[in-house]
């Protein structure tokens, strides 16, 4: 994870949902177009997003829970809080 990807996941969170080309032009993401698109596509890849169609991203629940801090987006686990929200720290480590 890199310090835009939680950017661009909480933009994502706070629009409920928005393009590559909306989340480059943002002030607080400067990062290049292409770039916005990769990360999006890894953070898709690994969960934390859902690509709809024509670069437009909405995020996962597994991205909500990450940004609460209830998701291990490296491992792609749920860490343990007593809840079956989904596998929990130690089962099959991911890497993002």
């Amino acid at each position: 994870m890199t310090i835009w990807d939680n950017l661009i996941l909480a933009y994502i969170q706070e629009e409920g949902g928005t393009s590559v080309g909306e989340l480059a032009k943002k002030d607080n993401i400067r990062i290049s177009r292409s770039h916005v698109s990769r990360r999006c596509k890894k953070l898709a890849e690994h969960g934390l997003l859902r690509a709809l169609a024509n670069g437009v991203y909405v995020i996962t629940d597994e991205g909500e829970a990450y940004l609460d801090g209830k998701y291990d987006a490296e491992n792609e686990v749920y860490l343990d809080n007593g809840a079956d929200d989904g596998p929990t720290a130690g089962e099959e480590p991911g890497e993002i």
